[in-house]
């Protein structure tokens, strides 16, 4: 019964994420969201550890101190900022890298997407925003990235749906504009 709950809830999400790409103007890449959530490393960790309320791997990474089931997901998914983190050869660390438009774009998308799905009927516009702000000080995202998503999530609780994916639309036209005349 939790695996048939888990699908549905991982579907449902998945749906309203390719919906809000759409939107943004990134649908083609919205139709591969999240599809790594099917193979059977998530997909069974997320069955196990199901509640309706939450991400499951909260619950793996509760129990084992860390979720194979994230590990894996965040290696697969750029729209995760986790994702994008490399090796500076010049301090030595592992860092966080600025992520590309389009991806932020999906990420801001995943994120509204997860609210309503884990909100339903009391999801407000500021819920998003509200999410990203209490992690904020632990978060290890590159500062341009943060500071794109949180405008993008203050927008949204400020004007809502309809500007702001108007907005991110019209930003990604632009993106892929100059992105295009880099190339020639």
């Amino acid at each position: 019964m939790k695996a048939l709950k888990h699908f549905n809830t991982i579907t449902k999400h998945r749906h309203k994420v390719i919906e809000h790409c759409f939107k943004a103007g990134i649908g083609f890449q919205g139709l591969f969201h999240d599809l790594s959530k099917y193979a059977p490393v998530e997909f069974l960790a997320g069955a196990r550890y199901y509640q309706g309320t939450r991400s499951p791997n909260e619950e793996e990474r509760r129990l084992f101190g860390h979720s194979k089931a994230w590990m894996h997901h965040k290696g697969r998914n750029r729209h995760h900022f986790e994702y994008w983190t490399d090796y500076n050869p010049r301090t030595k660390l592992v860092e966080p890298v600025e992520m590309p438009l389009n991806y932020v774009a999906e990420m801001f998308c995943d994120r509204v997407a997860a609210s309503k799905i884990y909100n339903g009927k009391t999801y407000k516009d500021s819920d998003p925003l509200e999410y990203f702000l209490k992690a904020k000080a632990r978060r290890v995202i590159h500062k341009k990235t943060s500071e794109e998503l949180e405008n993008l999530l203050t927008m949204l609780r400020d004007k809502g749906e309809k500007d702001t994916f108007a907005y991110l639309k019209s930003r990604i036209k632009a993106y892929r504009k100059q992105k295009k005349s880099r190339a020639n």
